[in-house]
């Protein structure tokens, strides 16, 4: 039974894609490991990259080649300076060098990175395969496969995603956490906390929730405040600044905490709430179709769903951050991700977008819940919800690049998740005719039914009918 932790779905990474970017610099930070490993690092002349499937079909737009390009030289896309990020590309461009790992200076040419449009590897749609040319005329290659919302895996080494540990409470399906909570008489946020004690202290557990909590305000923050056209081609304009400032009109704010303030003594009509909300989730998906840090949630292309919905209860709900009440929001919502992983997909690739913003209106909607004081049974319902009217949502990226229609998606994934919410917390859970389980099989069979040109391949829907012109990049 795979083990999921919070830190496993909420996964702190650099925009625009965690399959297609955060995915493919992890898989390059541990081809290097491996080479050490091997100790063959100093022995390597030359390093080419061959990318497989949806990884080449979007990989430019995605930003997949400069996210290898910054792994394989050391880099991590936690603490890398995202300003940093086109000249430090530029510079190994024009030198033709690259520092493998920091450490071994070798050529590097532009046909280094292959794209491989018209080949797929069987195991995963989003395959990457890094191959090392020895000083005694040998090589060495790896392949590894970016399976969604960060995780990389390559089949050959069978490591797990976490240390093995024993869980007091298993959890494979819907089914099995809403009979843990009922024999135990826990919340789910209890029940999620009960497990993650088994792999680090409450301490360490709250520390790392909160640091979450605090990149996703820098985000929403930061892209509240900042104008201008996102890169790729598109000429997109962002729009959550502006929005923000028509809403905030002339209040006064200087820092994260009075802007909240402010937003929330300006009024809570309808209207109003709904384009916070939508700011919020623009704001975030803005910031990640630039390069920008983003939080996985589950996935970079849906980041914006959580962080909007959470502001909503912060500001709207609860009226002031509450450390306990945000640490329980992402809990409930690490595990609902978790469920769909188990028992699906949160690979666009493979499933589509429903797997990536209906899987987060889904966490969201349950995390929601749980915060307004709904019953475990509320929680699972609300969740359900949410995906029910997201099934068969295709991935369709204009150009590949993850802004047109994946940011407003986001606004919408966001909206959905607190209708789901209220209509759960309005309803007899009794009544429920579908359950959370069957939703999550209802959406593998649609993903695996779906055309292959809607999974991330820029090969249908919006990418085909809106006709662009964009040079290569």
């Amino acid at each position: 039974m795979t083990q999921i932790s919070v830190f496993d779905i909420f996964k702190i990474g650099i925009g625009p894609s965690s399959s297609h970017t955060l995915g493919p610099w992890r898989a390059a930070q541990q081809f290097v490991v491996w080479l050490g490993q091997k100790r063959a690092l100093e022995s390597v002349e030359q390093v080419k990259i061959l990318l497989y499937g949806s990884l080449a079909k979007t990989g430019r737009g995605h930003g997949t080649d400069i996210a290898v390009l910054l792994g394989l030289s050391g880099y991590d896309p936690v603490t890398f300076d995202t300003s940093g990020i086109n000249s430090k590309v530029q510079q190994i461009y024009t030198s033709h060098q690259l520092l493998l790992g920091g450490l071994k200076e070798i050529t590097f040419a532009s046909d280094d990175i292959c794209f491989l449009f018209e080949e797929e590897l069987s195991f995963h749609p989003n395959a990457v395969t890094f191959q090392a040319f020895l000083q005694n005329g040998k090589a060495l290659s790896q392949t590894y496969y970016s399976i969604g919302g960060g995780f990389v895996i390559n089949p050959d080494e069978k490591t797990s995603l976490n240390t093995e540990v024993t869980l007091p409470f298993p959890i494979h399906t819907a089914d099995d956490l809403l009979n843990w909570c009922l024999q135990s008489g826990l919340k789910v946020s209890d029940i999620i906390m009960r497990n993650e004690l088994a792999w680090r202290s409450e301490t360490d557990i709250r520390e790392g929730v909160l640091n979450i909590f605090r990149v996703m305000n820098e985000c929403v923050y930061r892209g509240c405040h900042t104008e201008g056209i996102l890169p790729g081609g598109l000429n997109v304009i962002r729009r959550a600044a502006s929005i923000n400032k028509d809403l905030i009109n002339t209040t006064q704010y200087t820092d994260f905490n009075s802007w909240l303030t402010a937003i929330r003594k300006a009024g809570n009509k309808f209207q109003y709430i709904l384009d916070w909300v939508s700011c919020f989730a623009l704001a975030v998906n803005e910031e990640n179709a630039a390069f920008g840090r983003v939080v996985t949630a589950p996935t970079n292309g849906a980041a914006g769903v959580i962080p909007a919905v959470l502001f909503y209860d912060i500001i709207f709900c609860n009226k002031g951050i509450h450390i306990d009440r945000i640490i329980r929001f992402m809990l409930t919502a690490s595990e609902i991700g978790s469920l769909f992983k188990k028992g699906a997909t949160i690979s666009a690739a493979m499933g589509g977008c429903q797997a990536e913003i209906g899987v987060s209106s889904a966490m969201a909607a349950a995390a929601l819940t749980e915060c307004l004081g709904g019953s475990q049974q509320q929680v699972l319902m609300a969740a359900e919800i949410a995906m029910e009217h997201h099934l068969g949502l295709t991935c369709d990226p204009i150009a590949g690049l993850v802004q047109i229609p994946c940011i407003e998606r986001n606004a919408m994934g966001a909206i959905k998740a607190i209708t789901a919410s209220q209509l759960a917390l309005q309803t007899n859970s009794q009544n429920a005719r579908v359950t959370l389980d069957g939703v999550i099989k209802a959406m593998w069979e649609t993903a695996k039914d779906m055309s292959i040109k809607y999974k991330e391949t820029s090969d249908g829907g919006l990418a085909v009918t809106i006709p662009v012109s964009l040079p290569e990049c």
